[in-house]
């Protein structure tokens, strides 16, 4: 792709400009919920809009971007969703974890994320929208906070020996007032998760939304991910009914399988 939307007299800029605004306006395009025009697209990331079109149908030319034929409007390609899906792939423990989604949606109706540790932050890697009236919906790729998702609170009580410290050594943000921010708190918090092996997050980034999450291990019974069901605060309460905690840890249970983890007696 860059061989061609590098070339100066194409660009107006160096090679590396060049390569930074192809990754900016991928990166425009894949947050856009519609078609961006050249205009708008320009105007976004600071360019003139003769090079915005160059670079768009350079895209598109690749298969990266494509152009609505009723808005002229452009949007992401059907390549950067292969690409994508190649990437999220080499992730051994969304291989893991996928097959116990589905199921664990039919059993519960609920939505169901999966997370790994990617570059020191609790990502998204994988979610299928539950059946409920209300849709609760996280992109993979989102980043959660530790301290305000039970995605995050496994990290801290099973993930890298270090990473309670470094997350409590910078500032917790409180997105509602149930967020959890006092330091000591979230200690204990992550210590009770230890000793329960689950976790939940009521209300702690919007009011009415909550998750239980538990962990997945390896072969060697290292922490490497977790699944979680999302749904509403009145339908998964801070202390889950009997079923839905046997549910959630047994998907966790079989993800970790996958891996090659085997139950200690």
């Amino acid at each position: 792709m860059l061989d061609i939307l590098d070339r100066p007299q194409s660009t107006g800029g160096s090679d590396l400009e060049s390569v930074d605004l192809i990754l900016r306006l991928l990166e425009l395009l894949a947050r856009s919920r519609e078609p961006r025009g050249v205009s708008d697209v320009a105007r976004e990331l600071g360019i003139t809009r003769p090079r915005a079109h160059r670079h768009l149908r350079a895209l598109v030319h690749r298969g990266y971007a494509c152009q609505d034929p009723r808005s002229e409007g452009y949007e992401v390609g059907v390549k950067v969703l292969a690409l994508g899906e190649a990437v999220r792939d080499r992730f051994d423990v969304v291989r893991a974890i996928r097959p116990q989604m589905g199921p664990l949606r039919e059993a519960t109706g609920f939505a169901v994320t999966a997370t790994t540790l990617v570059e020191g932050a609790v990502t998204v890697v994988e979610m299928l929208q539950g059946r409920t009236l209300i849709e609760f919906t996280v992109r993979p790729g989102a980043q959660l906070d530790f301290h305000a998702s039970a995605h995050g609170l496994i990290a801290m009580a099973y993930g890298p020996p270090d990473l309670v410290e470094r997350v409590l050594a910078a500032p917790l943000k409180a997105w509602t007032d149930c967020t959890v921010t006092d330091p000591a708190a979230v200690r204990a918090s992550v210590a009770q998760v230890r000793r329960q092996g689950w976790a939940t997050a009521v209300d702690a980034v919007q009011i009415g939304v909550n998750a239980l999450a538990a962990p997945v291990f390896d072969h060697n019974g290292d922490w490497r991910g977790a699944i979680a069901l999302v749904g509403a605060t009145q339908a998964i309460p801070e202390v889950p009914s009997p079923e839905q905690l046997a549910l959630v840890t047994a998907a966790a249970a079989a993800a970790s399988r996958n891996l090659g983890w085997e139950a200690r007696p």
